[in-house]
């Protein structure tokens, strides 16, 4: 099987390729090599504290209090709100007039010339 075709090796988010490794001090029967086989057994060592891996959520944005936190002492400027207003919704108009001179080329170039 291929490294890139199977669905385990690339992180489904950022695609970076992931790895498995052992982890020093797992006691999971595949991290650990089989040793030779003595008479005696070894005794049973103490429980080694492993965290949790917990699966990552995907991504979610920050709360909007926390975003708008930064702006919470700062007074409303009437004018300045105008103004900005004023120039989104020109910015709105030039865009939507923009995209239906677009759309209207398009059609006219998907139309075929119709012969006599």
């Amino acid at each position: 099987m291929s490294r890139d075709s199977h669905p385990g090796v690339q992180c489904p988010h950022c695609r970076s390729h992931l790895a498995l490794v052992p982890v020093p001090g797992n006691s999971a029967p595949a991290a650990v090599p089989a040793a030779a086989a003595d008479p005696v057994p070894d005794p049973v060592p103490a429980a080694v504290a492993v965290p949790p891996v917990t699966a990552k959520e995907e991504w979610q944005p920050p709360p909007v209090a926390e975003v708008l936190a930064a702006y919470a002492g700062r007074v409303k400027d009437s004018a300045t709100a105008m103004r900005g207003a004023a120039r989104v919704r020109d910015s709105m108009n030039r865009a939507r007039t923009a995209a239906a001179q677009r759309r209207a080329a398009q059609k006219t170039a998907r139309q075929t010339p119709k012969s006599a």
